[in-house]
């Protein structure tokens, strides 16, 4: 079977410059400190630009415990970033990868407009079940807006 995309299109109240740096500048600093299940993120390789390999490492308690995300490419003017999850213990043996690509334009009242673009790639013949696939998005959406729930309640940070 095929690849599968989805597209998603979110608003966030918060400005588009600084929802790029907390999930793709700092990362790896802010997340672990407001998001229960990180444990860590630590760079495999590289500095944070293209080719670089970071692993999210998760609580114990976690269901996952760990992923592997290569940045594919990031335009901090335009608010572009590429990365691809290539490995993640959750993936056995149905993914082999996910591709994701973010983008981050100016919405309403100093708010933005998140579009995003997944693509997972199954392990040969394999038949991806798409409600799974919801489920997990569902979860990482909710990373997402505890990140933007730290940044509304913090103004200050990276203003």
């Amino acid at each position: 079977m095929g690849a599968i995309s989805f597209e998603d299109e979110y608003s966030s109240p918060v400005a588009p410059h600084r929802l790029f740096h907390a999930l793709f500048l700092d990362a790896h600093n802010l997340m672990p400190k407001i998001i229960p299940s990180i444990k860590s993120i630590d760079f495999l390789s590289g500095d944070g630009g293209p080719g670089s390999v970071q692993q999210v490492n998760m609580v114990e308690e976690s269901p996952v415990k760990y992923m592997k995300h290569r940045l594919d490419s990031k335009d901090k003017d335009n608010l572009v970033c590429k990365y691809t999850v290539i490995e993640c213990d959750a993936f056995g043996d149905k993914i082999d990868c996910v591709s994701n690509e973010l983008k981050f334009e100016a919405g309403p009242d100093g708010g933005c407009i998140v579009k995003a673009k997944s693509t997972y790639y199954p392990k040969g013949d394999t038949v991806l079940n798409e409600e799974e696939i919801k489920a997990g998005k569902e979860k990482a959406k909710g990373q997402y807006k505890a990140i933007e729930s730290y940044l509304v309640e913090n103004p200050e940070i990276y203003a």
